[in-house]
């Protein structure tokens, strides 16, 4: 019988190149492009077909021939970014491996992170340079973000629990997801602001006097995206049971009630476990896991008042603040957007998985 397809030209690596091969691939979390150009050239080498390299290495059947046929024409260095047209290239892989390394693995004398000006004067690259590489492989030591892993022993049924909400709410109920936006400061700017002009933006004070506190309960429907609200000076369990009542004389009486918030104490509260102990079981409450605020859609609206109202804020008094929440929350209810979630329960616990191994890899 003959052969399907074309004959592929054989693969076969010397020492040193399956050695740096390697070393890309360990190093994946670093360069997530090279790390997937080498496994695609290591899973060639081993003499199967491009179609069994794509299944193995999960990539597209186009991207195997691409990347085999580069590193048949230029070795190691086919795998590297294709320059652009004009001199050639100064640079070489080793040279840009050790940037990357550099960067992800180093931080320089006196200082937390690197710039480029400092990295630059430890390779002896331009600045230029070093901005390229690290744009290339998707490096931004200026920049950071916080996390913190959740320690629920519960947290998989959790997040089966409230995805499924989400994805599949039950019939005859409506599903709010609940929090408080606590401790929103009053800030009164010492100067009015400038206009903006064109070619000028509008200039604030960075001073301000403060004039007190105040509290945004909010209850959004996940499936049409109005909101239940109420605002309140403190956030404490008596503020909570008073929401929960606002809840339960807004939705209609023959729909029941699931409610998705936090662990906060005031959520759970003896006097609030007795409340809801008597408007059982039209009331249901599903906790979102430990340090997990981000499974609670509730917190992309805050996000919105926050760069709507909040974010430039000036306001003289806490019933002018409290005014303008509550006008906010009237137009939203005006068009309402419900934030449609889209992830499995399988999707986040698979995304937290690779994670978690990327770092392990890395040896952290």
């Amino acid at each position: 019988m003959s052969q399907r397809g074309p004959v592929l030209a054989g693969l076969a690596l010397s020492e040193d190149e399956r050695d740096q091969l390697e070393r890309w691939v360990r190093r994946w979390k670093s360069a997530q492009d090279l790390a997937l150009r080498s496994r695609i050239v290591l899973e060639c080498a081993t003499g199967v077909s491009n179609s069994e390299v794509s299944r193995r290495v999960q990539v597209s059947l186009p991207m195997v021939r691409k990347w085999r046929s580069r590193f048949l024409e230029r070795r190691l260095d086919g795998l590297v970014d294709e320059l652009r047209p004009g001199r050639p290239a100064l640079i070489s892989v080793d040279l840009v491996e050790q940037v990357v390394v550099d960067t992800l693995e180093s931080t320089p004398a006196n200082a937390s992170h690197w710039s480029r000006a400092k990295m630059a004067e430890k390779s002896g690259l331009s600045r230029s340079t070093i901005g390229r590489i690290w744009k290339a492989f998707g490096l931004k030591p200026h920049l950071e973000e916080g996390f913190k892993l959740s320690n629920d022993p519960l947290f998989t049924e959790k997040v089966y629990d409230i995805v499924g909400l989400y994805l599949n709410p039950p019939e005859s109920a409506v599903v709010l997801s609940v929090d408080e936006k606590s401790r929103v400061q009053v800030l009164a700017r010492s100067q009015p602001a400038f206009p903006m002009l064109p070619g000028t933006p509008e200039r604030r004070t960075h001073d301000y006097l403060r004039h007190g506190t105040t509290s945004l309960f909010a209850a959004l429907n996940i499936q049409d995206g109005t909101v239940i609200s109420s605002v309140h000076r403190r956030y404490r369990s008596i503020e909570f049971k008073k929401f929960l009542q606002k809840i339960d004389q807004t939705v209609p009486e023959h729909l029941d009630v699931h409610v998705v918030c936090d662990n906060y104490s005031t959520h759970k509260h003896p006097s609030v476990t007795n409340w809801l102990h008597r408007h059982h079981p039209r009331f249901h409450m599903h906790f979102t896991p430990t340090y997990s605020s981000w499974i609670n859609e509730v917190e992309r609206l805050f996000a919105e008042v926050t760069r709507d109202l909040l974010q430039r804020s000036d306001h003289r008094s806490v019933q002018a603040l409290e005014k303008d929440l509550r006008n906010w929350v009237k137009a939203w209810n005006e068009n309402p957007q419900p934030f449609i979630w889209t992830k499995t329960a399988e999707d986040i616990l698979d995304s937290i998985a690779r994670y978690l191994k990327r770092i392990n890899d890395a040896g952290y």
